[in-house]
């Protein structure tokens, strides 16, 4: 991999599931990631690899002293909220946490003469549509208040690549999904909306059933059909990025997912599969801006960074997160 002996980097929500992985991947390659997160979501426990320095996005001062104190050479920008559907009921807390958390960030790195910044972003920015697989051509018409803050992130950057010089890279995930092959760390949402460790939760006998929303989509089988990342191979994705700037690529954008789609039924006759339990399910109504198919075109991420998913596959997305969770019904 690509990172400099000892190099710096701050990785801004790297408590969380991505972060952790991603400040896994800095220092198994001689890098010193740095977290900086307040913890609001993310977990003290995860952060295993780095310095970790509570302080909020919001907060000028402290981040100020995060640049001052570590002098890190790029950021990593991780932290948001994420969850669509408090989106929808709590859009304050999304622009003022995504948006003015961002411009808070690109400030403070400007007073501290860092220029060069990698974005989490999503497929969200896209909205409802059905040209697939998805390209980074692709109109970005986001419909939930979570996409639009994304989106509203990314104008910002672009903003200020074109009057400030910053260099950036946007990578727009589809669904991170699996766990650390060595079970240390892994997805911890509270609460848990995600498809996968919810079906665990459900095959392991903990919970109850599962909600499937909806079985009647123009798909094979009647379920959505998404593109299932490991959360492994978005990591390196950073890595490569930062190496793609280093090399004095200006601004990038790609699509970071598998071009594999695989749908709801696909997905629990894996875990069934792969662990040997039923999961149980209840058909649920559909949930308003679910499209039917989304999966990513990779061509360009493969073509500019040399990216390939590595631990994609649905088996070893399921095996880590069942064996990271320690299932057992």
């Amino acid at each position: 991999m690509v990172v400099t002996k000892k190099e710096t980097i701050l990785v801004v929500g790297g408590a969380g599931y991505i972060g952790s992985h991603v400040c896994k991947a800095i220092h198994e390659n001689g890098g010193r990631p740095i977290v900086f997160d307040n913890l609001s979501t993310g977990h003290r426990h995860a952060v295993r690899w780095g310095d970790l320095m509570e302080g909020d996005i919001r907060d000028a001062d402290a981040l100020d002293k995060a640049f001052q104190t570590y002098k890190p050479t790029v950021v990593i920008h991780l932290a948001s909220c994420i969850e669509v559907g408090e989106g929808e009921v709590n859009p304050e807390k999304f622009y003022d946490v995504n948006v003015i958390g961002s411009l808070s960030l690109l400030n403070s790195m400007r007073r501290n003469k860092i220029n060069q910044i990698i974005f989490s972003s999503t497929c969200a920015t896209y909205g409802d549509t059905q040209n697939l697989p998805l390209r980074e051509t692709e109109p970005q018409v986001p419909v939930s208040v979570y996409g639009q803050t994304k989106h509203f992130v990314e104008n910002l950057l672009r903003s200020y690549a074109k009057a400030y010089g910053l260099q950036y890279a946007i990578l727009r995930y589809f669904n991170a999904s699996g766990a650390d092959a060595d079970g240390n760390i892994g997805e911890e949402h509270n609460p848990e909306t995600h498809l996968i460790p919810n079906a665990l939760k459900a095959a392991a006998k903990i919970g109850g059933t599962m909600k499937l929303f909806g079985d009647d989509y123009d798909t094979p089988d009647g379920t959505c059909v998404r593109d299932y990342i490991h959360v492994t191979d978005l990591a390196d994705a950073h890595l490569l990025s930062k190496e793609a700037l280093k090399k004095g690529i200006e601004t990038l954008e790609v699509n970071v997912g598998t071009g594999i789609g695989i749908s709801v039924l696909e997905l629990l006759n894996t875990i069934k599969y792969v662990t040997g339990h039923e999961v149980p399910y209840d058909i649920a109504p559909k949930r308003s801006g679910d499209v039917a198919k989304l999966y990513a075109d990779v061509s360009k991420a493969e073509e500019i960074l040399g990216f390939k998913a590595k631990h994609s596959s649905i088996e070893n997305i399921i095996r880590t997160a069942w064996n990271f969770h320690q299932y057992k019904s």
